[in-house]
């Protein structure tokens, strides 16, 4: 007989638990003896025996089969598409291996990305691995095989920094951080700041307007607001200012996600906002801030108004489902938008196509005077009219819905979802609070490859950004660039 081991493994206890409890004597000593459990193995007491781990006493057959039910009667709910031909597949030459770049202090990474930064009035602007910790250090990284440090700099922000983007082909960054500051900074210095937001400013995001050069800024902050910059880029030597904000939006909750976007069939300038215990994406018109805003330093800040939302939960009885944490354009889609939810415990991706709304105004009422009868009539047409309406916007965005899809990525009421598309679109990254970052094929849904080996396991990816790397079409390669909690930063080629 085989000794008998201190942590049996939970299949066995659980057999040895149905014997017993079920009488089967002398199965249930046979099956002990061939396993190698303790004399006491599948014993039901109010403290668990010794030789079982923790949790396994609160655990059947009958759960784990109630568990396998629930868990198939939750894949009914994803959706896949399984005629997919070969062009729309997942290509096979995606990143894989991981390479521990080498940061100048440790610590827990905030922020990352590949972008343009121009360091010298006199040079071309080059892209480096921008990388920012909680010990409020921003540093760059050149993107030579070592990823040697480029630049580290302390002294831009009084707060670590959540966001950052560039403009202008990198001349300008946008930095965003746990103090409510919106930093503007040229090189290695800080040109101009805000202070708009009352607490953290989780992200920002910018838009450079290619018809008259300016650039447009959005800023998420968890004092509920979403607050709307239009800076104009002046000539040489003129330093651009920020200026005060030109709109604002107020919301119930904390925003997730901001996204600045040409409505691809009116060439409106649109801003997509979701936000904390909402199924929705919210849409504002940002053309409506040009004209009263041609003088940036004295504009005054308007309230955008909202004109319209999609329901990414749109037949949902439950009063909040999730709420869409991070927002991601297709690279050669315009119309089309990659979703991580805050769904638990795992993460969910929708792939949406964009419902933005349409631009007329709504017909005007007939003021003819009417009678009672009338007026009943009228309203009863308009209540029926209202409710079939209502229901052809459900059909409509539910239509909307492309993929939508477990990703198995263990998350918590803390965690950052977050989501980035491959640069060819064959697919979407998702990170993790395991320390593996997913890849999902974009057409099927499915998860296709798991990035391992290179975060520690059980660690927090807290940031993740894919892209192509090098100037040329014939030598460019896809990289994947992770960071996180375990306080390493890997590029994964």
């Amino acid at each position: 007989m085989a000794p008998p081991t201190q942590s049996a493994p939970l299949a066995s206890l659980l057999v040895a638990r149905f014997l017993r409890s079920n009488n089967y004597t002398e199965t249930l000593d046979a099956f002990i003896r061939e396993a190698g459990l303790p004399s006491d193995a599948g014993e039901t007491t109010e403290k668990e025996p010794a030789s079982e781990p923790a949790g396994v006493g609160r655990w059947t057959l009958e759960d784990i089969i109630q568990e396998k039910k629930t868990f198939d009667q939750s894949l009914t709910f994803e959706r896949h598409d399984e005629s997919v031909s070969a062009k729309d597949q997942w290509t096979s030459l995606a990143p894989s291996q991981p390479t521990v770049v080498g940061t100048p202090s440790s610590t827990n990474l905030l922020h990352v990305s590949v972008k343009p930064w121009k360091r010298d009035d006199k040079e071309s602007s080059t892209s480096y691995v921008v990388a920012t910790g909680a010990d409020k250090r921003l540093s760059l990284f050149n993107l030579d095989a070592d990823q040697t440090v480029a630049a580290s700099m302390t002294q831009l922000s009084d707060s670590p920094i959540l966001s950052q983007t560039s403009v202008c082909d990198g001349k300008y960054q946008f930095l965003t951080g746990m103090s409510g500051k919106l930093l503007l900074v040229q090189n290695d210095q800080v040109i101009d700041s805000r202070k708009d937001h009352s607490k953290y400013t989780v992200q920002v995001a910018a838009y450079e307007d290619r018809d008259d050069g300016n650039v447009w800024i959005a800023t998420a902050g968890w004092d509920a607001q979403v607050l709307v910059y239009h800076m104009k880029v002046p000539s040489p030597p003129d330093a651009p200012k920020i200026g005060e904000p030109v709109g604002a939006i107020k919301l119930p909750t904390n925003p997730e996600s901001v996204l600045i976007t040409r409505n691809p069939d009116t060439q409106e300038l649109t801003l997509l906002v979701s936000r904390r215990d909402s199924t929705h994406i919210y849409f504002y018109n940002l053309e409506a801030l040009r004209s009263t805003n041609d003088d940036t330093d004295n504009a005054a800040t308007v309230q955008c108004e909202e004109i319209g939302k999609q329901n990414l939960a749109p037949h949902s009885n439950a009063w909040i489902a999730f709420s869409p944490s991070c927002l991601a354009l297709s690279p050669h889609d315009p119309g089309l938008l990659a979703v991580a939810l805050s769904t638990m415990p795992h993460m969910k991706v929708m792939i949406i196509r964009l419902l933005f709304p349409s631009s007329s105004s709504s017909s005007t009422q007939d003021s003819t005077p009417q009678t009672r009868e009338e007026r009943n009539e009228s309203a009863s047409v308009s209540q029926a009219t209202q409710a079939m309406a209502a229901l052809a916007l459900q059909n409509r965005e539910d239509a909307a819905i492309v993929i939508q899809t477990n990703t198995f990525a263990p998350q918590t009421p803390y965690s950052t979802p977050q989501v980035v598309w491959r640069p060819d679109g064959s697919g979407v990254w998702v990170n993790g609070d395991d320390g593996v970052i997913r890849g999902i094929e974009a057409k099927t849904g499915k998860i296709v490859t798991m990035l391992k080996n290179g975060h520690e396991v059980g660690s927090k990816v807290r940031s993740i950004w894919a892209g192509w790397v090098g100037e040329k079409e014939d030598s460019r390669e896809e990289w994947v660039v992770s960071g996180g909690f375990d306080k390493r930063l890997i590029v994964w080629r």
